[in-house]
């Protein structure tokens, strides 16, 4: 339980709860108690003695190096990192508890832990997990290594003298245009036939369930992307968070309207107001604002785009891609067309030119065929190869890396 104390300010009681931050910092907590100074001390008392119990310290102040390490990545390392996305801090428990779980069963010490220990550990995940998803635990060790190293309880990092996890080389999958067509074809008019739609126009999943009528220019024929919603699950929960923001700040984006999504939306504008008529009261009203909502009004769930597009591929016997591949078919299809890395990496919302780069370098590469071609048969060079065409060899020897290499590629660790 932490110390606290009353505090009298306006004719009020606040209450101040002394907590600890992850460098051993004092960090005072005021809360407001809404209680009137005359006649409410012993009021005051009892909230204060139940906010010292269920409040506890940010972090507690470890300076042992003889602690167990998974004591110490849970208890002292994950609580400093609880200003993160809540999804993202989902992955992280996750992560920590696996971790914890493996070195709390080897009895390691944070001041034990090895070189030899933490291959051991890469090792034993690599039976079942991808090199990329391996990558995501180093970094979680070498940070908590790092943290405790700067606060003098070790002398140095030893997951710095671990060979990184090198993610997996990954070739995204995309339809070509046929393929596109077909598809578009399979979803009309059902409910999937939105997510299907904005996928191909580059959008996210969590963009498409985030994305609200205020978004929706007709008059400028616009799209704003700039909310998103995202489904992940939370100790043992599952959970769905709604934000006024994107993935990162790139990701906040306009893109003009090609008139085949605008007769879309304007369609399902009418077809809510109808929906609304039809089902008076019953129709559910807190989604109001969003696009993407069922007959009653239900806000549609992240995980639906997904189960439901594996769904319909088999149904169709089309072949098989992750709905997120939608997006690199829209990237494939820019490409083709003329459109930069650049002006891609724009339209995709890419927080950096190298994931974009990274990403689709194979495709460009292919696209840059029929230049190629053209210098080959049109000048001087095709005398001298007889007007060969210029063919791709193995693109498997052009290999991009995907968005999680490229993240890692960014990453400190």
């Amino acid at each position: 339980m932490v110390s606290g104390h009353l505090h009298e300010k306006n004719g009020r009681y606040h209450i101040i709860l002394n907590l600890v931050d992850e460098q051993g910092n004092r960090k005072p907590k005021w809360i407001a108690t809404g209680l009137t100074i005359k006649g409410n001390k012993k009021k005051a008392e009892e909230m204060l003695r139940q906010e010292r119990k269920s409040h506890v310290n940010i972090v507690p102040v470890i300076q042992d190096c003889d602690v167990l390490f998974a004591d110490y990545i849970e208890s002292v390392w994950l609580p400093s990192k609880q200003r993160i996305e809540k999804s993202t801090l989902a992955e992280y428990k996750h992560e920590v508890n696996a971790i914890a779980n493996y070195f709390r069963q080897q009895h390691i010490t944070l001041g034990g832990i090895s070189v030899r220990h933490i291959e051991d550990f890469y090792d034993e995940l690599r039976k079942t997990l991808s090199e990329c998803t391996v990558h995501k635990y180093h970094t979680k060790i070498y940070s908590a290594l790092k943290q405790a190293a700067k606060k003098g309880i070790i002398p140095g990092n030893p997951a710095a003298n671990v060979d990184k996890p090198k993610p997996d080389q990954y070739h995204a999958s995309f339809y070509n245009t046929d393929e596109m067509s077909k598809v578009l074809e399979a979803v009309k008019g059902t409910k999937l036939e939105l997510a299907v739609m904005l996928g191909f126009y580059g959008f996210r999943r969590s963009e498409v369930v985030g994305l609200r009528w205020e978004s929706v220019d007709f008059e400028q024929n616009s799209i704003s992307i700039n909310f998103t919603v995202t489904q992940y699950t939370l100790d043992g929960k599952r959970q769905i968070e709604a934000k006024p923001r994107t993935k990162n700040k790139s990701s906040r984006r306009t893109l003009p309207m090609i008139p085949v999504l605008s007769d879309k939306l304007s369609a399902m504008w009418k077809e809510r107001e109808e929906w609304r008529r039809l089902c008076g009261k019953s129709y559910n009203k807190e989604y109001l604002d969003f696009v993407y909502v069922d007959e009653m009004g239900d806000r549609i769930k992240p995980d639906y785009i997904t189960q439901a597009f594996d769904k319909m591929l088999k149904k169709h016997n089309l072949r098989k891609v992750r709905y997120h591949d939608l997006r690199h078919s829209c990237a494939s299809l820019l490409l083709v067309n003329g459109v930069s890395m650049k002006e891609i990496q724009d339209w995709l919302g890419h927080s950096t030119f190298k994931i974009t780069a990274d990403t689709y370098a194979h495709l460009e590469y292919e696209s840059k065929l029929s230049s190629a071609n053209a210098l080959n048969v049109g000048t001087a060079f095709g005398r001298l190869t007889q007007g060969t065409e210029v063919t791709v060899k193995s693109i498997n020897t052009i290999k991009p890396a995907n968005d999680c290499a490229a993240t890692c590629a960014e990453n400190p660790a």
